[in-house]
């Protein structure tokens, strides 16, 4: 769908000048993946915490003839989703899909999409909290320094706490990765089953965090390695014999939800549907598909 931009806003909400600035620190976080650069976080018609870094990047970036797709956990129709969409779709007039393959900018809440992004994609994340050393120094100026001086020593201790209280590392979300070699970097509250995707990607990741008034990236072909033991290896959530109760995938991120049945003796039972729903239907599709095609 495409409609004229209002014409009481600027093309993408935000300034020109204030574009320009955001592209600036972009293209400063793009020469040092992982970085985290600050920059100048603008007021938005939404509240700080609900993907203002995210959506200043979008607007930032995004021209005339881009293709835009807006998700929340992987999901196309959430309220974050959709009022996030609808702003810089009325504000910039752009067309927008719910394809992950046919969108040129895709910014999303918790999730990577399942299908692999093409070199010509960028993905820009919605980033509530930035710096993973936050867990154990919530210092900002020390924290700085121990990035500077990459003295990681501390999250090594923590995950290793972890392991000794837990059994296993403790992190669901957030998890810690160092980039290129270099930085640590917080990937954001996707699943860890979505932490690899961005090792050596060919698409472009950039994470903003408008409350904390940061920027950082994951450029193309960018090393990606999650913090680990040699006795306790980096794991996603993949339970072996799960599938999901729509499309039958059983090589993506599956949630699940309680479905209400009166006949069932507990009420209802927990269904696993795919997080991805564009994924998901396309999935669906191709399933009726071939079962409608002669033998």
């Amino acid at each position: 769908m495409s409609t004229t931009p209002e014409q009481l806003y600027n093309f993408g909400f935000i300034d020109e000048d204030s574009k320009r600035e955001v592209r600036r620190q972009i293209l400063k976080a793009i020469a040092l993946p992982g970085h985290q650069v600050p920059f100048a976080s603008r007021d938005l018609p939404i509240a700080r915490g609900w993907g203002t870094g995210g959506l200043q990047i979008t607007m930032a970036i995004i021209a005339a003839d881009d293709t835009l797709k807006v998700i929340d956990q992987g999901v196309d129709e959430c309220v974050n989703a959709v009022n996030l969409r609808r702003l810089l779709q009325r504000t910039t007039g752009v067309t927008t899909t719910v394809d992950t393959t046919a969108a040129s900018i895709i910014q999303t809440r918790h999730r990577i999409p399942e299908e692999p992004m093409r070199r010509d994609q960028i993905l820009v994340l919605q980033v509530p909290m930035v710096d993973p050393l936050r867990w154990v120094e919530p210092n900002l100026e020390r924290a700085t320094i121990m990035h500077g001086e990459s003295d990681y020593g501390r999250m090594w201790v923590y995950m290793y706490e972890s392991v000794v209280k837990a059994g296993d590392l403790r992190i669901a979300t957030q998890y810690p990765v160092i980039v290129a070699g270099r930085y640590m970097m917080d990937t954001t509250p996707i699943p860890r089953w979505d932490v690899m995707r961005l090792h050596n990607a060919e698409a472009l990741f950039l994470f903003g965090a408008g409350r904390e008034k940061r920027i950082y990236a994951v450029p193309p072909y960018t090393t990606i390695e999650p913090l680990q033991f040699e006795d306790f290896r980096f794991k996603t959530e993949f339970v072996a014999g799960q599938i999901c109760a729509r499309c039958g995938a059983q090589d993506a991120f599956l949630t699940s939800h309680f479905v209400v049945d009166s006949d069932h003796p507990d009420g209802g039972h927990w269904r696993s549907s795919c997080s991805d729903t564009s994924f998901c239907d396309k999935r669906v599709l191709v399933n009726a598909t071939n079962q409608e095609a002669p033998k």
